[in-house]
């Protein structure tokens, strides 16, 4: 099941280290890169509660295997994007149907591994599977630098060969073929996705609506009023896509309130730290991965030590050391940004991850065991549904900032540089959008004032990159200190084996779920 989800994990970060080959090739702009980037997240949090409702309907195994196709079929497509015609919409497109495989892979191949170990192991073995799979994204950065200086289009296609192994073992694993006889709730699915996608659309294209734009908080209000409808929907179903009982156990919901404030510093991360590496450090894709690597260094050992906190002591002592240690990260990370220094940097990247490990793995943990009366399926759905819309409000919250942040500071060096206010305004917004990730190679040409000032503005237009994005790994610090107050909430101790949800049904003698009554605490 690791191999079968390690190329989802691959992709949520590999894409970000080719993004200034792809925009350079397909001719594209900054805002419609990250919604390459974002098309694949918010498919993954509008699919994932019907992935793992599926998983629980159809049997996991039939549900990995059709993840798997989807994903690979899919992962082709996403390499054989023409330079002509509508390259960005062929990319947003099968970029989603990638996200829509992964949404129903990772809470099948998650349900199998919860299956294998009883309730008193599960906490050290669910922390070993989420600590490397979540490492696992480091290779994303690393194989991404090394294929895209042969083609941008490899990262693409090196999952051909990742998921016919997957394949191979899943075959070769005998998985049984667990199914429920009930019904697929269909307008759930629906409403869910659409309220995902209105309100994500609303944030990301906040940056180009405006903040005082009626359509921008049309989407956003009209998105979290369909996840409203959704909510009450479910309440009233016998069948819902999501039991909203499990959110009953107070414990259940401060882990997935502390998901989602991780996570929108997590995935984020990639997107901009890669960036900013190849833009204002003048950094290789190579060199991207490997500055990168610092943070998946602090990252895979802390994941490791948060799961014997689990086994000892419970979630809450692991989440809140988490949020302290990654936001005083964040923090000291972003004060050293402006030093245009990679190594210099790598403590404080370090510090940032290992506090991101001690969060992810026991909190996901600790959430799926103590689910009452639900299944691995459904839970999984849940908690990652929350974790990756997280990850896509972070980057358009973030690309928002970024690009705001970015203009303003643009437009003051050029016209410190005796460039007219809407001139150097023009320009900067020209700058801000155009991320290529190697600025020496892109200088304007020509005798004109606006490319000579530009030509001689490009190391102080570097610098003013660095410090926009001080305010982005600012923000992420902010919302691993909001995590914190949230892990105070969490009552603490481990859970027991009576909120084993397959135990539970094994002892009352029937695959059905228990009555509504039985599932709370």
């Amino acid at each position: 099941m690791m191999c079968a989800v390690a190329m989802t994990f691959i992709d949520q970060t590999i894409v970000s280290i080719a993004a200034p080959e792809i925009i350079s090739e397909l001719h594209l702009t900054s805002s419609g890169m990250q919604w390459v980037v974002n098309a694949y997240l918010l498919a993954l949090a509008a699919f994932f509660a019907l992935g793992g409702r599926l998983a629980d309907l159809f049997g996991p195994r039939r549900v990995v295997v059709a993840g798997s196709l989807i994903f690979v079929v899919s992962s082709v497509l996403c390499g054989c994007v023409p330079t002509g015609g509508s390259p960005l919409t062929w990319l947003i497109a099968f970029r989603a149907t990638q996200g829509f495989g992964a949404a129903l892979l990772f809470p099948a191949a998650l349900a199998v591994v919860v299956a294998v170990f009883p309730v008193e192991r599960r906490g050290r073995a669910l922390a070993l599977f989420f600590g490397l799979t979540g490492a696992l994204t480091a290779l994303g950065p690393l194989l991404g630098g090394w294929l895209t200086a042969w083609t941008w289009r490899a990262i693409f296609w090196i999952n051909v060969p990742v998921a016919i192994a997957a394949l191979v073992l899943v075959w070769l694993a005998r998985i049984p073929a667990h199914r429920r006889d009930e019904p697929l709730d269909v307008p759930g699915a629906v409403l869910i996705a659409v309220g995902m996608g209105l309100s994500v659309l609303g944030f990301q294209q906040a940056a180009t609506w405006g903040w005082d734009s009626a359509a921008t908080w049309g989407c956003i209000a009209g998105g979290l009023a369909v996840l409203g409808v959704f909510c009450r929907y479910e309440l009233g179903v016998r069948h819902p896509l999501v039991n909203l009982v499990v959110f009953r156990d107070r414990a259940f919901t401060v882990d997935v309130l502390v998901l989602f404030f991780a996570m929108l510093a997590f995935v984020p991360l990639f997107f901009f730290a890669s960036v900013y590496a190849q833009i204002s450090l003048s950094a290789s894709p190579d060199q991207a991965a490997l500055y990168l690597l610092y943070f998946f260094a602090g990252f895979a050992l802390a994941s490791q030590w948060g799961g014997r906190i689990l086994d000892r002591r419970g979630a809450r002592p692991a989440m809140k050391a988490g949020c302290v240690i990654g936001a005083v990260g964040f923090a000291l990370w972003a004060g050293k940004l402006t030093d245009l220094s990679m190594h210099d940097q790598w403590p404080y990247a370090a510090l940032a991850g290992a506090g991101i490990g001690l969060i992810l793995a026991p909190a996901s943990t600790d959430a799926v065991n103590r689910a009452i009366g639900a299944s691995y399926g459904e839970v999984t759905g849940v908690t990652q549904t929350v974790r990756n819309f997280a990850a896509s409000i972070g980057l358009a919250l973030y690309g928002t900032l970024l690009t705001h942040t970015m203009t303003d500071h643009v437009t003051d060096t050029l016209r410190g540089r005796g460039l007219p206010p809407d001139a150097a305004r023009s320009a900067a917004g020209n700058v801000a959008e155009a991320v290529t990730g190697n600025p020496d190679a892109t200088t304007p040409t020509g005798d004109g004032p606006l490319a000579t000032t530009m030509r001689t503005a490009m190391s102080a237009i570097r610098r003013d990159f660095a410090e926009a994005n001080q305010w982005v790994f600012y923000g992420m610090a902010i919302a691993l200190g909001v995590g914190y107050l949230c892990a105070l909430r969490h009552p603490g101790g481990r859970a027991g084996r009576e909120t084993d949800p397959e135990q539970r049904r094994s002892e009352t003698g029937t695959g059905q779920r228990p009555p509504s009554g039985q599932r709370a605490q």
